[in-house]
């Protein structure tokens, strides 16, 4: 495939990103017209001829999330139509995953759903970064990349120079993440324990971990309302925390996410670019981190038939 031209096309939902991602592999982003008809449908068309080339479609599934869901499948059908060699979709932010199994009845499994329209659709591979389960890139039957933001994170928080830093999991489905981040970067490790003492009572939340008088950084994939971060942090100050920081990958950003990550006191809201930071959703103290890079540098490695697991920092 490294000898045919690649091609990075852009959908509406994260445009700077894909200029990021076309300026670090040098090249220009490719024509498509996106426009809709009077009742609300998408149209699209791409301007360029693909015949033979390796397409990769950029478009993180964010709000508005069919809306986006929609235009990415057009643009694959389109490019599928039009005899593309290769199709990627490069999905940074991949909506509809936190419902990946049935935990109770009468349920679907949403993120399965994804899966099957996107590789029926004519995908030939998924690139994307952080999937909220692990376990959906089995729902796929063609390659999925799943990249992680760490390596990027892990370069801004050697340079805030911290002395004393505990990396600290929101809830125990984090802890995983929580202690690879630990490991890199030679920090403590703790974990907040969300319980519910009955019915309808507010949840009580223990730290399990050492954090009095030290630096504590909260690490998820995703912030939503930004509820059960902001209440894990009060929970660090009571256990004598000294400065707290919120660092996650996917700013969905909902409802009151931005007065409650704002009344939480953090000392740093530390994100990436999946997902558009708004000039309306501005959040004071945030830090906004470029996972361009890592995208990028993906891109090529597919495209050239290189191996792209070094870009998984364990």
């Amino acid at each position: 495939m490294g000898d045919s031209l690649l091609k990075l096309f852009s959908g509406s939902s994260n445009p700077e990103l894909a200029e990021e991602i076309a300026r670090y592999l040098d090249i220009h982003l490719s024509r498509v017209e996106l426009n809709r008809f009077k009742d609300g449908e998408i149209s699209v068309k791409i301007k360029e001829n693909v015949r033979g080339h390796d397409v990769f479609i950029v478009q993180s599934t964010c709000n508005p999330t069919n809306d986006h869901i929609m235009e990415l499948l057009l643009m694959i059908d389109a490019a599928m139509r039009a005899s593309a060699g290769r199709i990627t979709a490069v999905i940074p932010y991949f909506g509809y995953a936190r419902q990946d199994r049935k935990v109770e009845p009468r349920v679907p499994i949403s993120s399965k759903v994804m899966a099957n329209i996107i590789q029926v659709t004519g995908a030939d591979r998924v690139l994307t970064m952080e999937l909220h389960a692990e376990q959906i890139q089995g729902f796929f039957d063609i390659p999925v990349d799943n990249l992680y933001s760490k390596p990027v994170a892990i370069d801004y928080i050697n340079g805030l120079k911290l002395k004393d830093v505990v990396m600290v999991s929101p809830d125990s489905g984090g802890a995983e993440r929580a202690r690879s981040y630990a490991k890199n970067i030679n920090a403590g490790l703790a974990i907040i324990d969300k319980r519910r003492p009955e019915p309808n009572v507010a949840e009580v939340q223990y730290v399990i971990g050492e954090v009095s008088g030290k630096d504590c950084i909260l690490v998820d994939d995703m912030v939503d309302t930004g509820g059960s971060i902001s209440k894990a942090a009060a929970a660090l100050r009571k256990q004598g925390a000294k400065d707290v920081y919120c660092l996650f990958t996917h700013a969905v950003l909902s409802g009151d996410a931005m007065k409650n990550l704002e009344s939480a006191g953090f000392k740093e809201i530390i994100f990436t670019n999946t997902i558009p930071y708004r000039k309306e959703r501005q959040i004071q103290g945030a830090r906004i981190l470029s996972i361009a890079p890592l995208f990028g540098e993906a891109i090529r490695r597919i495209h050239n038939g290189e191996s792209v697991s070094s870009l998984f920092l364990s």
